[in-house]
């Protein structure tokens, strides 16, 4: 029982340590991709030490349960774990996390269910503002060009991502500020952000007082757009894509006194006019490491009682 409870611990503190700690960080934004490999290694351990706490509280609660968890470990290894005693109180603690598993199944679901039906219904939107050509393929392009007087570009994910552009942003965007924006939406396909926005949302609606979760999606919001615009800077400089994001987004009050919407924005741009410098490598590869580890940590807790046993 108490490796169940261990485990609950280990999860309940990273959600709730870890957002500070990334919050008081100044690297993350000097370096977006090691920061959200570090994120999704924290939400990891924090899923997988409340579904250890789940699989062990069923064993003690219930002897089906334990007989497949222990089923081919020798009788040392089950009394290491001193599973008898504690049958209702875990009981109780594995029905609850079940329930929070299949909460966060259903919120993926729905979430996952609700991008289709927004990418399906932009593109059915797309297809009547510029119809397909005859023997044109349907998503057959990567770049769609619309008429419009509003310069504007998105990105439309998709097992054929495409970059939606209007021609008032053609007319706006010179030189190779086209192709930077191009490798900025092609970033966000390559990484495939939307898979971690998806999953972000769904944990941060399904349990909106856990802070890990809330500041989970805050920031992959965040980050992703930094990453993306990385890889466009790495392509065709700094300067190319801050002036692009300048040129598609001045008439939107952004960059104003007191802006109307999307106030980091003019973030990005300053930070792509006057970058911090990037960590040394050696330092990123600290980082990457150590995030990769604190999954481990809840492993650790849930074997070593077992593998300690068979010495």
């Amino acid at each position: 029982m108490w490796v169940s409870l261990a485990l609950l611990l280990i999860g309940a503190l990273a959600a709730v340590v870890a957002p500070r700690l990334m919050a008081r960080a100044e690297w993350p934004e000097r370096e977006p991709v090691v920061a959200l490999w570090v994120w999704q290694c924290v939400v990891a351990a924090v899923l997988l030490s409340f579904a250890l706490s789940m699989t062990f509280s069923a064993a003690v609660a219930w002897q089906a349960v334990r007989g497949h968890v222990f089923a081919p470990a020798p009788h040392a290894v089950v009394d290491a774990y001193a599973l008898a005693g504690h049958g209702p109180w875990s009981a109780v603690m594995a029905v609850l996390l079940a329930l929070g598993g299949v909460w966060t199944a259903a919120m993926l679901a729905r979430v996952i269910h609700r991008a289709q039906s927004r990418r399906r219904q932009r593109r059915a939107e797309l297809l009547v503002r510029a119809p397909l050509m005859p023997g044109e393929e349907p998503e057959g392009g990567r770049l769609v060009v619309l008429e419009g007087e509003r310069p504007d570009a998105w990105w439309l994910p998709g097992a054929a991502p495409q970059l939606v552009i209007t021609t008032a942003a053609l007319g706006r965007l010179k030189g190779r500020q086209l192709d930077a924006v191009l490798a900025h939406e092609e970033g966000h396909a390559q990484a495939r952000h939307d898979w971690l926005l998806n999953c972000s949302e769904a944990l941060a609606s399904g349990f909106p007082q856990v802070p890990v979760f809330a500041a989970f999606r805050n920031e992959m919001h965040r980050l992703v757009e930094l990453a993306a615009d990385d890889v466009a800077s790495r392509r065709f400089g700094r300067l190319t894509i801050a002036l692009a994001l300048v040129e598609l987004n001045e008439d939107r009050g952004v960059f104003g006194p007191c802006p109307a919407a999307d106030a980091e924005l003019p973030q990005r741009v300053n930070r792509l006019l006057a970058p911090a410098g990037r960590l040394t490598a050696g330092r990123r590869l600290r980082l990457t490491a150590a995030a990769a580890l604190v999954p481990v940590v809840p492993l650790l807790v849930a074997f070593v009682p077992g593998l300690s046993a068979l010495k």
